[in-house]
């Protein structure tokens, strides 16, 4: 099995870098496409309706009718912009989600046009925090956009979308510390490579867990999607946005998608390597077959994505942030703690029932933790509607009188004087 390490980067040609780098481009922009569509149809099933179905044979044209449509729409700029940050704040949010695909391994090493090269632009020593730094430059264009609108409206919008990306970041990052401690790497093609026996959704469900909910709240999508709240008016931080401004903002949205799927399918889901049964066949994992493993996979999660939207409402903005701060970050720190004993007591001897042992109790603690909690809310909530609510007081402020009442003879009184 050719399993690309950080010698195999590095010495292809020129142009073979170049097909590369579109080959990702593409990859990324009909995968958009293709979401846009499916995600119009599945929601359309899920809600027992049809979706597009006017476009092209059963709808397929709509995501290209809907791309067309924005490009020929009027773009208005408003009077009171900034407008060089206004103009550039859409370039900064998409750029950044297709700069983190480079580093995702795609494949093992493969011929293309009598080279061998691995399904991957490239990759680094520190891969996994080049894609943490990238796309938390993403969170500029967010900022920039609603302080360069020029309006009150989509700044608060900004500054509340940009708070919930870098809160589920901390939480986002956290989650790879026990894979790190787990592969001894951060180079994503290494990570993959340790994934050849046993995936780490299995060795790191926690992990795994916290990354599945800090890549929706980090992506602005359902149920965490409060740019598009109904307090935003119409899009939190692109209120004002239009026209191909607007449709580089929704092209990021969904490479972000995409991003971060790939992402969790590189750290907990074996990457390219197929899935069981598949994996018994000798060459499931070899040639350009592994590519089709990972896009399956890929779209796994975007499916899931869709699912969500489908099923849950929306959360309050405190419930959202406490969720980040009060629940991923400490159970994250708590998990990082475990998986280092486990793994000082495996590399000390210990037989993989302490590991299993260990596990087994922090998930244990966690669930004692929340049902403790969930039963003290309820408890007060219990007390709270037991407790009849005060009576108003009725000289604590002026009301106006009610036809069918009488003044007391002490108000009366008053008025007269």
């Amino acid at each position: 099995m050719n399993y690309p390490g950080l010698e195999a980067f590095g010495h292809d040609p020129w142009w073979l870098i170049l097909i590369k780098a579109v080959g990702v481009f593409v990859f990324l922009l009909l995968t958009v496409l293709v979401a846009i569509l499916v995600e119009r149809k599945v929601l359309g099933r899920m809600q027992m309706r049809y979706g597009p179905n006017r476009v092209g044979p059963f709808g397929l044209l709509q995501s290209l009718a809907d791309g067309v449509k924005l490009a020929l729409k009027e773009g208005l700029t408003p009077a009171g912009v900034d407008k060089p940050i206004y103009l550039l704040a859409p370039v900064i949010a998409a750029i950044p989600a297709f700069m983190a695909f480079a580093v995702i391994p795609m494949g093992p090493v493969v011929s293309m046009f009598g080279h061998a090269t691995p399904l991957q632009l490239t990759d680094l020593p520190v891969a996994v925090l080049y894609v943490l730094a990238v796309t938390s430059i993403g969170v500029y264009g967010i900022v920039l956009a609603g302080w360069a609108s020029g309006s009150t409206y989509p700044l608060l919008g900004g500054l509340r979308s940009s708070a919930q990306v870098v809160s589920y970041e901390i939480a986002m990052a956290l989650s790879f510390a026990a894979v790190f401690l787990y592969s001894g790497t951060m180079s994503t093609s290494l990570i993959v490579g340790s994934q050849t026996h046993t995936w780490y959704v299995f060795l790191l469900l926690p992990s795994f867990v916290v990354y599945v909910t800090a890549m929706v709240g980090e992506t602005n999508r359902a149920p965490f999607d409060l740019p598009e709240a109904e307090g935003e008016l119409v899009g939190g931080f692109h209120t004002e946005y239009s026209s191909l401004k607007f449709a580089i903002f929704m092209l990021a949205e969904y490479v972000n998608m995409t991003t971060v799927s790939a992402l969790a399918t590189t750290m907990f889901l074996g990457g390219w390597h197929a899935p069981w049964p598949l994996s018994l066949w000798d060459g499931a994992n070899t040639g350009w077959w592994p590519l089709i493993w990972f896009v399956a996979k890929v779209w796994g999660f975007l499916f899931f994505y869709i699912w969500l939207r489908a099923t849950l409402p929306r959360l309050r903005y405190d419930q959202f942030m406490a969720m980040g701060w009060k629940v991923l970050i400490p159970v994250s720190l708590a998990w990082i703690m475990t998986v280092a004993v486990t793994k000082w007591l495996r590399m000390h001897g210990s037989g993989p029932w302490t590991t299993t042992a260990i596990n087994v109790g922090f998930l244990a603690l966690v669930a004692l933790v929340a049902l403790r909690r969930l039963r003290r809310n309820k408890q007060r909530r219990n007390r709270n509607r037991m407790i009849p609510p005060t009576p108003p007081d009725d000289g604590a402020f002026p009301v106006p009188l009610l036809p069918d009442r009488k003044p007391s003879k002490e108000k009366a009184h008053v008025q007269i004087a």
